[in-house]
């Protein structure tokens, strides 16, 4: 990405001959015969001011041949920093920049659709903008990093809305609500998780609504009018599910027993592991291989989340999930299993468990009990739920599950039945003693 659009007045300053002192443009970088701006600047230098800009529609799409801004920009009286380094929109904020590409321009249909999202124009540099939040330009990077975005130089990229973000979260850190570490923490979590939807929903949504209706239309004069509908009732949509989603996490916190508990709590902890996933890989085609992932991942977080638990996270081949009772990480696990044996489309699938303490950071989970059910499911054997003794102990203690299926004379009114495995060593967690769960029958 280069400083500025072409015909943007910050760019002929430099070549003013009243403002201040500072370096030369490069000898091997000089403005092409039919560039506007070349004339402009010439002007300008005769005149001692810089050349008239016409005003436009904001929002309107301008020839990309000859772009020229929408309405006047305030010529600064030093030559800007050049833009360098990333391809992405407000990025992280970086001074130390070198020149950029004039092949980075922004697409005007581009910048037109993203004046739609964002609600705003790009008028700031990463400073200026750092300048008017009231904050360090040290404290702007942080926050700009760990929201993943990628480096825009010192170009006019940012808007107002990036100044409100920046000004918003600073004052959470002034007020003492925040610390500094805490609010970093609250945009890599929020950057992170708004990455992936936004991502999916171009991927699996936006793109396929796109697709021309007529020979002839371009993309981009179906996608603005489309975003302009969607936009709103989206942006509503997040907010709610948001809100939902921050009013069940309270709860769990609110009816811990402690603040150790909140912190680190014992529950149960769920893999789910699809058999055979690489060698599916050399075999299916890319398609067909998306196809099956996302097939896996809404069905098992449909029904973790039907049954009681929580969906933590999906890496393709295998699912994370948590239950605050040995009883109903079961049942998912069973209902895992049990639904994807009945789908042909879909291989076998090996679910482990563990009870026990985790630590929980930016909605991930951590700890030996993490480990353990890992551990479990990779020796687990096809179409099988393999838990740890913990586990068998909670699943006992609530009535789920006998102490002894010999010794018990009514196997009626339980839910599970428990098998002991042979022991056997766990890489990195020593020797573990696996229960195999299974579902009671009726008959018993």
């Amino acid at each position: 990405m280069t400083v500025d659009e072409p015909g943007v007045p910050e760019r002929r300053a430099a070549s003013d001959p009243g403002s201040a002192p500072g370096p030369s443009a490069p000898a091997d970088t000089p403005a092409p015969a039919d560039n506007p701006d070349t004339a402009d600047t010439a002007d300008a230098a005769e005149t001692g001011g810089a050349p008239d800009t016409p005003a436009g529609d904001s929002r309107g799409a301008p020839d990309p041949a000859t772009p020229e801004p929408s309405e006047p920009r305030p010529t600064q009286t030093s030559p800007p920093p050049s833009a360098g380094g990333g391809g992405g929109l407000g990025g992280p904020f970086d001074e130390g920049s070198g020149p950029g590409d004039p092949e980075d321009e922004p697409d005007p249909s581009a910048l037109r659709i993203e004046e739609l999202i964002l609600g705003s124009q790009r008028q700031y540099t990463p400073f200026q903008a750092a300048r008017a939040a009231g904050v360090s330009m040290e404290l702007a990077s942080r926050f700009w990093r760990a929201m993943g975005f990628a480096d825009v130089g010192q170009a006019r990229a940012l808007t107002e809305a990036d100044v409100l973000a920046l000004r918003r979260l600073s004052g959470l850190v002034e007020a003492g609500l925040l610390s500094e570490s805490m609010a970093v923490q609250v945009a890599r979590s929020t950057g992170q998780t708004t990455a992936r939807l936004a991502d999916w929903q171009i991927d699996s949504f936006l793109m396929g609504l796109t697709e021309p209706p007529e020979p002839g239309m371009t993309r981009n004069e179906v996608t603005f009018p489309l975003v302009q509908l969607l936009l709103p009732e989206l942006e509503e949509f997040l907010v709610y599910v948001w809100r939902r989603q921050l009013a069940a996490a309270t709860g769990r916190v609110v009816q811990a027993q402690d603040d150790e508990e909140m912190v680190n709590r014992r529950q149960a902890i769920g893999f789910a592991d699809l058999v055979g996933f690489t060698r599916l890989t050399r075999r299916l085609e890319d398609e067909e291989l998306g196809e099956l992932v996302e097939a896996f991942e809404t069905t098992s977080a449909d029904l973790v989340a039907a049954h009681g638990g929580r969906l933590i996270k999906a890496l393709g081949d295998e699912i994370l999930y948590v239950a605050e009772d040995a009883g109903t990480a079961a049942e998912i696990g069973l209902r895992l299993i049990e639904t994807m044996a009945n789908d042909e489309t879909m291989p076998e699938l090996r679910v482990g468990i563990a009870f026990g303490t985790m630590t929980t950071r930016m909605g991930d989970v951590f700890g030996n009990t993490v480990n353990l059910a890992s551990r479990l499911t990779s020796i687990a054997p096809k179409d099988t739920v393999l838990v740890d003794g913990a586990f068998r102990a909670e699943l006992t203690a609530s009535g789920a599950a006998p102490e002894s299926e010999k010794e018990s004379e009514d196997l009626s009114g339980y839910r599970f039945a428990l098998q002991p495995l042979y022991q056997r060593p766990v890489r990195g967690l020593g020797v573990v003693e696996p229960w195999l769960l299974r579902r009671r029958t009726q008959k018993g």
